[in-house]
């Protein structure tokens, strides 16, 4: 089965179960985030499922689990910080957007459009993607804050004045 164009409904029918190691150069928007070298490789695993549904088709199923060791920016640093990245996702297939939609606030897993191929290499991508950490640091760095100049120390001292102090005056005042 190539997992560049997955027929979700007969994979989930016969309840394959893929897994891969892709180097981590090919995963092109993941490596725009990186800095410093790139080594290693996304380790994935997909598994098709069917369950029966009351009244109707099978609902189709998806789960996803990847994990990938990635360097990114210390942003306090600003050297490379190798992160390790882990998901493990559900994603049930539904018929349209619509559906999709209505259901989506009730659903714990993620509702994905039933289509004729599915590129999950690309799905996989978008959740390493959505697993990176906002603010990426050095554990070092996270405990390790640096002391503050004289010059911050002045800056952060100075007295502001109270943007309501004006409307204080204002109230007290005789009309």
């Amino acid at each position: 089965m190539n997992p560049s164009h997955l027929d979700v409904a007969a994979f989930a029918k016969a309840q394959v179960r893929l897994e891969g190691d892709t180097p981590l150069a090919q995963f092109e928007r993941l490596v725009e985030d990186c800095a410093g070298e790139l080594s290693g490789n996304v380790t994935w695993a997909a598994q098709g499922a069917t369950e029966p549904k009351v009244g109707g088709k099978d609902e189709v199923w998806l789960h996803v689990e990847a994990h990938a060791h990635v360097p990114l920016t210390c942003q306090r640093c600003l050297t490379p910080v190798p992160i390790a990245l882990e998901i493990a996702q559900d994603f049930r297939f539904v018929a349209d957007e619509e559906t999709a939609i209505a259901e989506d606030d009730e659903s714990e897993e993620d509702l994905l459009v039933l289509t004729d191929a599915l590129d999950l290499m690309a799905l996989i991508e978008d959740e390493l993607l959505m697993a990176l950490p906002l603010v990426p640091m050095h554990q070092a760095c996270l405990s390790d804050q640096a002391p503050l100049s004289k010059e911050e120390e002045a800056i952060l001292s100075q007295e502001k004045p109270n943007p309501f102090a004006v409307l204080a005056v204002l109230k007290t005042r005789p009309s």
